[in-house]
């Protein structure tokens, strides 16, 4: 596994809350982090059908246009008695044209396993798929998983997306409910970051 050894990192996310995530991450690392937005970045256009495919197209859609190395990440919720879904489509399940409703999209999903008269408890995972890339090309992949189950109604106003559907296993609250530092602490995203803490930093 390549280690990093460079001093600048740009975080392909126009996300503010990520990136600050990372900075705080990074910076006992001696390691300057640049979010997408300052360095002018649009955001690409995700074609594949993975998490994988679609952070990879993020991150060298970063490299080749600063010639810095950058991470990506891509992440949803999958749902097993929905086959897998919204998956890599997690974001589009809560577009309306005029911005992204989360609670439509949690509406939905909840709607689509009652249809389908899932067994309780409707299990699912949360995924984060990181890639660190550098200008050569060369990338390493780290992924993290958070499983637990869907609830229904909506419980919590802290988090965002559908954190307040998810309860992860051996919690008695969702994600919505938790503070944020707990919510961080064990999450998706915080378990792929972990591991490339170890690998490569």
């Amino acid at each position: 596994m390549r280690k990093f050894t460079e001093k600048r990192l740009l975080v392909a996310t126009h996300n503010a809350g990520k990136l600050a995530e990372m900075r705080a991450l990074l910076a006992p690392r001696g390691i300057e982090v640049i979010g997408a937005a300052e360095a002018g970045l649009a955001e690409p256009v995700e074609t594949e059908d993975n998490f994988v495919g679609n952070a990879r197209i993020k991150a060298r859609s970063a490299v080749e246009a600063t010639g810095l190395p950058a991470l990506s990440d891509d992440s949803g919720i999958s749902v097993d008695a929905l086959g897998g879904a919204p998956g890599v489509y997690t974001a589009d399940w809560a577009e309306t044209g005029n911005g992204r409703d989360f609670q439509m999209a949690m509406t939905r999903t909840w709607n689509e396993l009652e249809a389908l008269n899932a067994p309780a408890p409707r299990t699912a995972q949360f995924r984060c798929t990181l890639v660190l890339m550098w200008p050569d090309g060369h990338d390493e992949v780290f992924e993290g998983v958070l499983p637990g189950q869907v609830v229904w109604p909506p419980r919590g106003e802290e988090g965002h997306g559908y954190d307040p559907i998810f309860m992860p296993d051996g919690e008695e609250q969702t994600l919505g409910q938790m503070p944020a530092d707990k919510k961080n602490s064990l999450s998706h995203r915080a378990r792929a970051v972990a591991k490339m803490l170890e690998g490569s930093f």
